[in-house]
């Protein structure tokens, strides 16, 4: 999905708060959540995200959604992570 057709889509589906995130390279942010939902394009790197014990892997191109209040931790790659998030 290209970047402008993701920002319409997030809008479409109410989320109106709409930012970029850079993470470094090999990163890693311990068990957290977050009291929003978000959506999020991978616009170019790798993303992680454990649930419990299972890792869900995201690359260029793919697109995650988490919804509120749900305990994660996040790995970035070795190029680190960009991605264009939507939260509600």
């Amino acid at each position: 999905m290209e970047r402008d057709e993701f920002i319409e889509a997030l809008k479409r589906e109410g989320f109106e708060e709409i930012v970029t995130v850079t993470r470094d390279p090999n990163g890693v942010l311990d068990h957290h959540e977050h009291p929003f939902e978000a959506k999020a394009l991978i616009l170019h790197g790798r993303l992680t995200i454990r649930i419990g014990a299972t890792d869900h892997m995201y690359e260029t191109g793919d697109v995650f959604h988490l919804q509120a209040n749900v305990r994660h931790s996040e790995y970035y790659g070795p190029e680190g992570v960009q991605y264009l998030v939507g939260r509600k």
